[in-house]
């Protein structure tokens, strides 16, 4: 792809974790100029990470440049300034308050440039909990989402980190917004995207089932489903595959391919809501059927009928899939100590293209010297603020 739709575009952002991360790996991604900046002398704490977290780091923060400050210093502060009033858009996920005590709150930072989009990326919006500390886990088990995941009376947290990551799309879908709206008015906007919110409006669907049924709605495992066969079933091969006939149009054919036809014969099972309501003894009796074929057999089957199937997946197995493969789909890393990863790129494609990765996750401060000859500092101060320790030459780490 020769042109990114947001090349030209500068981020500058003050975050770490995953949330804050995450939106300006969706920005970097489609072509902004990202700039993370990070404290002297380690960096972001997920750098460190151990178990769970130790692939946050390279996950997040490819496609943007590092630059590591110390903004306790009176030399660091002032970069951090003339980086802000650089930006189009400036992102940070600490603590309420933590920016506006540095001087880079959005009534500083707009006061340096009012055409920046300011953005936060915080536990809670504006409200009674908003001074509250948040982490995914605790917003799924204060929104819904934990109750809904596990069995009754067993709260269970997805197995992603789905409002850290959609909150930072959430973000990055509000700063687009306040920059198409900048050019018609000409100055930025505090945008502010939120953890607990983000999974309210996961929570949304169930709410509204709520308000038409009356009807509170159990657990996800425990749950009476919308139609008659969306299950997960055993194959001949010991292996699991789930299968959903989701349209009566779909039935008949379901039935022919695989030998139902006692329960197509009278017509007593044509409608979805018919099925449903047979559930107790239509679910057994499919499940004895397919239990005859292997998953492959079953895949084939599915696929040609176009019978919605998936077959059940660990994280690794996609490393391995023909589609993602095929598409583009998987981008390949290098991570600051050299370790090789692939995971999977941005969901979207422009033109038939995926969108590609320009940079590595940086070393920390890999490219605080270009930085700061972007913002017009001599060569020699550049090498004075790095004696001092104002500023991580990670360019010149990598060489020792």
């Amino acid at each position: 792809m020769t042109a990114l739709p947001l090349e030209g575009l500068r981020v500058v952002e003050f975050v770490h974790m995953v949330m804050g991360p995450s939106c300006g790996l969706i920005l970097g991604d489609l072509g902004a100029d990202v700039i993370k900046v990070e404290p002297v002398p380690a960096g972001d704490n997920t750098r460190r990470l151990s178990s769970s977290g130790a692939g946050f780091f390279v996950a997040f923060n490819r496609n943007k440049r590092s630059i590591a400050l110390d903004m306790k210093s009176p030399d660091g502060m002032a970069i951090a300034r003339k980086l802000v009033a650089s930006a189009d858009v400036v992102t940070e996920n600490f603590r309420p308050g933590a920016m506006d005590k540095l001087g880079l709150g959005y009534k500083d930072v707009s006061a340096l440039n009012p055409r920046t989009v300011y953005c936060s990326l915080k536990g809670f919006l504006e409200g009674p909990y908003e001074h509250r500390t948040a982490l995914d886990e605790v917003v799924q088990m204060m929104a819904g989402l934990a109750y809904m995941t596990g069995p009754a009376g067993r709260p269970l947290r997805a197995g992603s980190s789905v409002n850290d990551i959609m909150g930072g799309m959430f973000a990055a879908i509000g700063i687009l917004a306040a920059i198409e709206e900048r050019h018609r008015t000409g100055t930025g906007r505090y945008v502010k995207s939120a953890l607990y919110e983000n999974c309210a409006f996961l929570s949304a669907q169930h709410i509204a089932q709520y308000c038409v049924t009356g009807e509170d709605p159990p657990p996800m495992p425990v749950r009476r489903g919308a139609w008659g066969i969306y299950d997960i079933f055993e194959t001949a091969d010991s292996q699991q595959l789930f299968v959903g006939v989701v349209s009566d149009t779909q039935w008949g054919p379901f039935c022919d391919e695989f030998g139902l036809s006692a329960q197509n014969a009278d017509g007593a099972l044509a409608t979805n809501r018919q099925r449903f309501d047979a559930r107790d003894t239509l679910i057994p009796a499919v499940a004895e059927v397919l239990r005859k074929f292997t998953k492959a057999e079953l895949v084939e089957r599915c696929e040609r009928l176009g019978i919605p199937f998936a077959p059940i997946v660990r994280p690794v197995e996609l490393l391995d899939d023909p589609h993602l493969n095929a598409s583009n789909g998987l981008v390949d890393l290098t991570t600051p100590d050299g370790k090789r990863v692939r995971i999977p790129g941005l969901p979207v494609s422009f033109d038939g293209e995926r969108l590609a990765v320009r940079r590595d996750a940086p070393g920390l401060g890999a490219h605080s010297r270009s930085i700061l000859a972007d913002l017009g500092y001599a060569p020699a101060e550049i090498d004075r603020l790095v004696a001092n320790g104002t500023l991580v030459d990670g360019a010149m780490r990598a060489t020792e």
